[in-house]
């Protein structure tokens, strides 16, 4: 099939970006990376009469560590944050799901920004950055100038592709509080094959204080609820505790019980229930590995 007719506007400029947003509300779309919507849109799962491009507009493909946060700017590719020896080297959380997000083809043309405003509960990024405890920085209008506020990504997301975004707001930034010195964080992922969507996905990230208890943590549990999820008990659990292998046991079932899967084609809703437990633990013992490295 091919996508229904529509107009096809390329703002230079934030605010135009949102001046046009404004103007044709809930029959425009944002253009970043094209890889969800542009398939959607040959199915017919998506009509917009405008699509609004944003690759012209500077300004929104930045990586840099300022003011104790890792920004990352909504039109940053994921190809450049698989490479960047930054992200590699301070995040092996945001590394490893990097490396897994669907096709090579995907990645050098799909965007950060874009994935998180899509809000796929079986995204990548969303899961990751839920456990890395991230913040989106919004853009949109307010009055006759743009306005910026930012919320935890935990707000964000309102249920299966729908996010706090109001009529004429446009993700910019992603935020995530850089790691101290003895923290580090992995991302496990089960898939059919390559480049599919997730069977069941979860990030970790924690941090431990000079004794070696755990004074921060962070779980995303991916592909397992209508949205991407916190399993904030299991976060909640580890706090405090010296993460020997009964603490890290507990936080799996803990996890597998704040999942909410439903079953299908890639595995019954059991299944999918335990492998949370399986990579919980595994992601863990893998974090715990890394802190040592990391700095």
């Amino acid at each position: 099939m091919f996508p229904a007719s529509f107009e096809y506007v390329a703002p230079s400029t934030l605010d135009q970006a949102v001046r046009l947003l404004q103007q044709y509300g809930p029959d425009a779309r944002l253009l970043a990376g094209g890889q969800s919507l542009i398939p959607m849109m040959r199915f017919r799962l998506a009509n917009p009469r405008v699509l609004i491009d944003l690759n012209r507009l500077p300004g929104l493909d930045f990586l840099e560590e300022d003011g104790g946060m890792l920004r990352i700017g909504a039109m940053v590719r994921h190809r450049t944050m698989e490479r960047a020896s930054l992200i590699q080297r301070r995040y092996p959380l945001l590394a490893d799901t990097a490396r897994v997000v669907a096709d090579p083809i995907v990645r050098n043309r799909g965007t950060v920004g874009g994935a998180v405003a899509h809000a796929d509960p079986a995204g990548d990024w969303g899961a990751a950055l839920l456990a890395a405890k991230a913040e989106v920085v919004i853009a949109g209008p307010k009055g006759r100038r743009i306005g910026r506020r930012t919320i935890p990504l935990a707000e964000f997301f309102t249920g299966p592709f729908m996010t706090a975004l109001e009529p004429g707001e446009i993700v910019t930034e992603i935020r995530v509080p850089t790691p101290g010195p003895r923290e580090a964080g992995a991302y496990l992922k089960i898939e059919r094959k390559v480049g599919d969507f997730a069977v069941v996905a979860v990030g970790v990230q924690i941090a431990l204080d000079a004794d070696g208890v755990c004074r921060k943590a962070g779980i995303g549990l991916c592909a397992v609820g209508s949205t991407s999820l916190r399993a904030q008990e299991a976060e909640e659990w580890l706090i405090g505790k010296r993460l020997d292998e009964s603490v890290i046991a507990r936080a799996g079932e803990l996890a597998a019980a704040a999942a909410q899967p439903t079953s299908d084609t890639r595995g019954p809703a059991e299944y999918k229930r335990d492998m949370v437990r399986v990579l919980t633990i595994r992601a863990l013992r893998k974090a715990l590995e890394r802190i040592p490295m990391v700095g």
